[in-house]
């Protein structure tokens, strides 16, 4: 998370996909030191084991690949910050061990182009931009309606490129293992994209989009750190703790559950009030749901509301509309944020009167904190009324608690520390069966209108894949 923006600040230029072997060779080697000490070196909890199944699929593509007989997309879930981190080990190190298991000729080192969010250069620094662009990383503005330069590169390196490139068709991170979010066009179309452009340089090979996913378990539960982080939570919110008494052992996903409900009512219920009183916002005492609903369902659905709020806040200043789900409303708003902070309107930020200066940067200033109102809400978008109730794992509750530390660390702090490390994690990688983008591209080409329902199928159809992974 970046410090507060105080003044306008130049444009944000793309940055070009400058692939370099040597930093790719580079970053290999660092690998292990990265996924044990991610974040904080001094504090041993990052990923210690990456296990993979149906690795030889990927290998058979990357042999058909080199082979010039395909080109293909990687569709990888997006749960986690991390998982770059065990989509590198992936194709590092499984895939080359399963393919020399299997007698699997491939050409090394094996690796992808991706594209990522053009913000993480925001938080992380322009440090970041240089790497990933060293490493085939593509920039991609999420809220922009059409990002050109971005889409364009990304066409080109997927039809023409010596790699396949990889994307997380969610858009973003939604913290959660168990829960797809829903999935946005872009894959799709760039899959069709391909195919057209093979077809008209009469290249004979077949486009794949090949679904990912990626899930991370506890090597140890860690309830005591649970315990320690939900008092934390509990004391910064202004609740009294809840000691939990050893001896209860057998009730303690019962006792953790209760005491996650009554820190999120709370926390709720002192949200709305600051909505209603300093924002003016219409929140009635109760809300109109089924009288059958459940004490979960009525929280939830009080948390939709406010999540609407928070973004209707924002969506006002902005003089945006609210359009499509919480995640498209999210995106649309960072844009808009973007456009007043980043300013592509001002050729020369030195040049201005020290009267429009100010003014730029009081417009600046003021749309950072109004961002923090999507920001909010953003961290909310894949919560569910049911997601603890089905599996009561220590990994679900801690999902759920660390996405209410970042709640509170962006209302508490000027700037979002690191997530505290609960223990140490094991990822695992399941590959899924390769999407043949060819036929379906074959099968819709009658009109405009046929081609649209073909994304918007093969969207439905890796959706679909996906959430049959993580099962």
């Amino acid at each position: 998370m970046p410090k507060p923006i105080h003044s306008t600040q130049p444009p944000l230029k793309f940055i070009p996909q400058r692939f370099n072997p040597l930093i790719l060779k580079t970053l290999h080697w660092l690998l292990p030191f990265f996924l044990r000490f991610r974040t904080r070196p001094w504090l041993p909890a990052g990923i210690l084991q990456i296990e993979a199944k149906n690795a030889e699929v990927l290998a058979e593509l990357y042999q058909k690949f080199q082979a010039g007989k395909v080109r293909f997309l990687i569709a990888f879930r997006h749960p986690e910050v991390e998982d770059p981190l065990s989509m590198m080990y992936l194709l590092s190190r499984i895939v080359p061990q399963v393919a020399r298991q299997q007698n699997i000729p491939l050409q090394y080192p094996l690796h992808s182009y991706f594209l990522y969010d053009r913000g993480m250069t925001l938080w992380a620094g322009n440090w970041l931009g240089w790497l990933f662009s060293r490493a085939g990383g593509v920039p991609i503005r999420r809220g922009k309606r059409i990002d050109r330069q971005a889409i364009q590169t990304a066409r080109e390196l997927f039809a023409n490129g010596k790699m396949p490139i990889a994307v997380a068709p969610e858009g973003g991170t939604n913290g959660h293992s168990g829960i797809v979010s829903p999935l946005e066009p872009g894959v799709a179309q760039l899959g069709f994209w391909c195919v057209e452009d093979l077809q008209k340089a009469n290249r004979s090979e077949e486009v794949f989009i090949l679904p990912v996913a990626i899930q991370y378990r506890y090597v140890e539960a860690p309830w005591g750190k649970l315990d320690w982080l939900l008092s934390k939570l509990e004391a910064d919110s202004g609740l009294s703790v809840q000691e939990i008494d050893e001896s209860a052992n057998q009730n303690r996903e019962d006792i953790f559950y209760q005491r996650l409900c009554r820190l999120a009512e709370h926390l709720i219920s002192e949200m709305e009030e600051f909505y209603r009183r300093f924002y003016h916002q219409d929140i009635p005492k109760t809300i109109s749901i089924e009288a059958s609903a459940s004490p979960n369902e009525v929280l939830i659905a009080r948390l939709h509301r406010l999540m609407d709020k928070a973004l209707h806040v924002a969506e006002q200043y902005f003089g945006i509309q609210p359009q499509g789900n919480f995640i498209d409303r999210c995106r649309r708003l960072e844009e808009a944020g973007w456009s007043y902070i980043y300013r592509e309107d001002l050729a020369d930020i030195q040049a201005l009167s020290p009267l429009k200066r100010g003014l730029a940067d009081w417009i600046a200033e003021e749309a950072d904190l109004r961002l923090q109102h999507m920001r909010l809400a953003e961290s909310f978008v894949a919560v569910t009324a049911t997601y603890i109730q089905e599996q009561p794992t220590a990994e679900r509750f801690a999902e759920t608690v660390l996405l209410i530390f970042d709640m509170l660390s962006r209302i508490k702090d000027s700037t979002l520390p690191g997530r505290p490390r609960l223990g140490w994690k094991g990822s695992q990688i399941t590959i899924g069966k390769p999407i043949s983008v060819t036929e379906r591209w074959l099968n819709s080409q009658a009109d405009r209108q046929a081609s649209r329902q073909g994304v918007s199928d093969l969207t439905q159809e890796l959706q679909l894949a996906l959430e049959s992974l993580i099962r």
